[in-house]
């Protein structure tokens, strides 16, 4: 029984609407899973270096991020271009994420800030720049020229020799991919900010300089580890400072020699440098390293007393005794001298 010509019209209409609606789900498929469905199974800090092809940037989010759907991120990249236009940065992939806005993430620069730590011990140039190097898209050597460039310093208002002022050891928030100016003018800020009218108005009652402030605090820093001393230990500088004494630091003879010396012996204590606190009277001209913002504030609060000396006490637990007379100086540090000897000693006899 032959097919009536109108029929075989209609199911060849109807077999390529079929066909044309099959290829329309499927495009509308592939764009819901592309742009509407999350596709990443767990937060993913995501940094795209400059030197990245876009593969590499999808390996590394496949990884990292646990993508769900590998072919859907490939789509999404392949349809902003992301291989061209991609751009360095510190990303956050979150697990609600599409793969759409990843790509476009990557390729429209939304960075996601980080932390930026500088804490711990900076007696030198060179570990402030490996300290944001190692944290940053800058390499260290590009910080390091900047905390030597007199012309760059001079825009905040400072040298490559008081530096050390300008720089308070905090957490701050930073784009990964911010140049040395925006670091540098958000330490400025910060600066600025901790600088405020009150603490200035402590720092004249002490007839110091917000720079003096700094110098006294970062000798203080190199005094002690503990922070319940900073104030008694500014107190002791501040009254030898007073009354026109040398302040006869050890950490200011030790940034004489670069920080090389295991101990300060007599034969040090004679080099001839501005920042030998035993043979110039006064400050040193400048921080001899980056002191904590709480040294900076024992300075501006130091404890209220009449000591004049101290030395480091012979419990051996980093703590220091303190001495208002030579006298009283002298028997603390011999006490000091006889643990220390005796130490020696039971080392040496291998107890």
């Amino acid at each position: 029984m032959k097919m009536k010509k109108g029929t075989k019209i209609f199911l060849w209409c109807a077999a390529a609407a079929a066909v044309v609606a099959g290829a329309a789900g499927f495009v509308l498929g592939r764009y819901y899973v592309d742009n509407k469905m999350p596709n990443f199974s767990q937060e993913y800090v995501l940094f795209v270096r400059p030197d990245m092809t876009a593969q590499e940037v999808m390996d590394s989010i496949n990884a990292g991020a646990g993508t769900v759907r590998v072919k859907s991120l490939e789509r999404a990249f392949a349809e902003v271009e992301a291989a061209q236009k991609m751009k360095p940065g510190r990303y956050i992939v979150k697990p609600e994420a599409t793969s759409i806005y990843v790509a476009r993430m990557v390729v429209f620069g939304w960075e996601t800030p980080g932390n930026l730590v500088l804490s711990g011990t900076m007696r030198t140039k060179e570990r402030i720049a490996q300290k944001i190097g190692s944290q940053m898209l800058l390499d260290s050597a590009s910080v390091m020229a900047a905390l030597n460039d007199e012309a760059f310093l001079a825009e905040y208002g400072f040298t490559p020799e008081n530096v050390f002022g300008l720089i308070l050891p905090d957490t701050y928030q930073m784009y990964w991919t911010a140049s040395v100016k925006d670091i540098f003018d958000r330490l400025k800020k910060e600066y600025d900010v901790f600088w405020n009218e009150d603490r200035l108005a402590k720092a004249k009652a002490q007839k110091l300089s917000p720079m003096q402030v700094s110098v006294l605090a970062s000798i203080v820093s190199g005094e002690t580890l503990k922070d319940f001393e900073y104030p008694v230990i500014a107190g002791v500088y501040l009254n030898r400072y007073r009354k026109g004494m040398k302040l006869q630091a050890d950490p200011t003879v030790c940034f004489c020699y670069d920080y090389k010396l295991d101990r300060v012996l007599k034969k040090h204590l004679t080099i001839d440098s501005p920042y030998n606190t035993y043979k110039y009277v006064g400050l040193p001209p400048a921080p001899i390293n980056v002191p904590p913002k709480a040294c900076l504030d024992a300075v501006l609060n130091p404890g209220n007393h009449k000591y004049i000396y101290f030395c480091a006490s012979p419990a051996f637990d980093g703590t220091h005794r303190f001495a208002v007379s030579y006298t009283e100086h002298m028997k603390n540090a011999r006490a000091f001298q006889r643990e220390l000897t005796a130490r020696r000693r039971a080392k040496a006899a291998g107890k």
